[in-house]
């Protein structure tokens, strides 16, 4: 499976050889509901093909198409899915993500990838991370408003105190009985007096975890973190932690003691104040950047704008798709009618652009958006 993480800018936002097939569409990670996505999926790929077929010769459709049809046959992939699909294919090309987000079903052929559902689910706006953590072992989960799933921790981070310390591990750590869950104290035999050394090898394997998770993790995301870990842990971590992404407000209990969706709404009860304000924040400067002529909503002048590399940041709705094309060297919109071959939408052409120009490109919903053309640019200068 492809990383998103990894792959989206170096390789989605690259000029690839047209035409480029953009596939998205809702699954499901439970048995009986995701015996019908194999089904939607065939559906789309005949959207493909009529789409194709009226540019391309036969041979050249059945060519561009045999990398998705090869998945409707991997049942395995298929069981394994979790809430939403993206596959995307061109000449030479052919990549499959699975998104923690569910969206729309969607088929489009066009010269460049339909990427505006991946940068709203990549962009940290709602997205966060939750580090796990007693005196024994580490656990890491990524999440949504929506969905919370541990993920296994990069190589280079370790899982349990073993792991981290190895031979450094003093003896009598390793006669420690834990009572009331692993967070909880614990009971010294055989090694009395020695409860220095247990402090002094947590403390390590604290640091350890907090250099890992910091390197491996929160520096490649640019995601929150938020501790989950016991009142006297969350102290003893933060006193050692050099992460700037950990928040100042955590969870205060270990996710061993809460179910799945208990720990998600924990943890979304912390970050949802944090995502409003950041969107109110993005509509307060739209707004102050329009007084001093520097906020654009029209789209002709918002692609011209970003083709010339004006645009510092870019608002566009999540809900809304304007079919039509930029021209990439003037930035003239024109619009189409979307059942016509090769045209995507334009408020994905112009975050591309964008984006190639080290713009911010943030996908707000449309209750929350500034304007209502889809599009609100806060330009440089």
């Amino acid at each position: 499976m492809d990383s998103l993480e990894r792959g989206f800018a170096a390789e989605l936002l690259d000029a690839r050889q047209a035409p480029c097939l953009s596939l998205y569409q809702p699954t499901h990670r439970r048995h009986p509901e995701n015996q019908q996505d194999p089904i939607r999926y065939r559906n789309l790929l005949k959207s493909f093909e009529a789409s194709l077929s009226q540019k391309h010769a036969p041979r050249e459709v059945q060519r561009l198409l045999a990398p998705f049809r090869e998945l409707t046959e991997d049942r395995d992939f298929w069981n394994h899915s979790l809430d939403g699909l993206a596959v995307l294919g061109a000449p030479d090309f052919f990549r499959v993500y699975r998104l923690q987000r569910a969206v729309p079903a969607f088929a489009v052929v066009a010269e460049s990838f339909h990427i505006k559902p991946l940068i709203r689910i990549l962009q940290s706006a709602d997205r966060y991370q939750v580090l796990g953590l007693n005196r024994h072992e580490v656990r890491l989960f990524e999440g949504n408003r929506d969905i919370l799933d541990e993920i296994d921790p990069a190589p280079g981070v370790p899982r349990t105190i073993t792991e981290a310390l190895g031979e450094e591990l003093t003896e009598p750590h390793l006669t420690v009985a834990s009572y009331g869950g692993l967070g909880g104290p614990g009971m010294h035999h055989g090694h009395g007096g020695k409860k220095e050394e247990v402090e002094m090898d947590a403390d390590r394997f604290f640091r350890a975890v907090d250099r890992a998770v910091l390197e491996h993790h929160s520096r490649p995301s640019g995601l929150p973190l938020l501790l989950a870990a016991l009142p006297e842990n969350q102290g003893f971590f933060r006193q050692v932690t050099h992460n700037p992404h950990l928040l100042a407000e955590g969870i205060d209990v270990h996710p061993d003691d809460l179910a799945p969706d208990a720990l998600r709404e924990r943890a979304w009860r912390v970050i949802e104040p944090r995502y409003l304000a950041r969107l109110a924040g993005l509509v307060e400067g739209f707004g102050q950047a329009r007084s001093k002529g520097l906020g654009l909503d029209d789209l002709a002048q918002v692609g011209a704008a970003a083709v010339a590399g004006r645009v510092a940041t870019l608002l566009i709705d999540a809900d809304r798709r304007i079919p039509g094309r930029i021209d990439a060297a003037t930035g003239q919109v024109e619009l189409a009618d979307m059942a016509q071959a090769d045209v995507d939408d334009l408020l994905d052409d112009l975050a591309q652009l964008v984006m190639h120009s080290r713009g911010e490109v943030v996908v707000v919903p449309a209750a929350r958006m500034p304007t209502g053309t889809g599009a609100a640019a806060i330009c440089r200068f």
